[in-house]
């Protein structure tokens, strides 16, 4: 296969997966304007978001297979690169908080709040991977 077949099945795959994402964002709103409770509707919601991000996301690699190719320069990371670094100090934090309120909750029948707790600790583990991926583009960078 070609890379430009390549990149033209990688954009079909996109669009279809965009209209599945479209069809969960639809789902969701469905089942929010169901309930009432307070804990499925967060859930709701935030599946919602993660499903308009993701069509985002898709829609950027739409962008750089058939417009402009993705690129960050050596200028743009090392221009921010502190900041990151601030950054992924926050998230570490983020974990530990998240760890400590959930060996609070160990064993004490508090279901709802420790599954809200398990969500909030793998968001931010998620954010940290994605930092630490984002160093790892950036050591292959020249001049770092």
């Amino acid at each position: 296969m070609s890379t430009k077949e390549l990149q033209e099945k990688i954009v079909a795959i996109m669009k279809k997966w965009q209209k599945i994402e479209d069809s969960s964002s639809e789902s969701t709103g469905k089942i929010i304007n169901k309930t009432d409770n307070p804990v499925l509707r967060l859930i709701m919601e935030i599946i919602q978001r993660d499903s308009q991000m993701h069509h985002r996301i898709q829609g950027l690699v739409i962008d750089t297979l058939e417009h402009k190719p993705a690129t960050i320069s050596p200028d743009e990371m090392g221009g921010i690169w502190d900041l990151i670094e601030e950054h992924i100090k926050i998230e570490k934090q983020t974990i530990e908080l998240a760890n400590m309120a959930l060996e609070g909750l160990s064993g004490k029948k508090l279901v709802a709040q420790e599954y809200l707790l398990n969500y909030l600790k793998t968001d931010e583990e998620k954010h940290d991977k994605m930092l630490q991926d984002l160093n790892s583009i950036k050591k292959g960078m020249y001049p770092y």
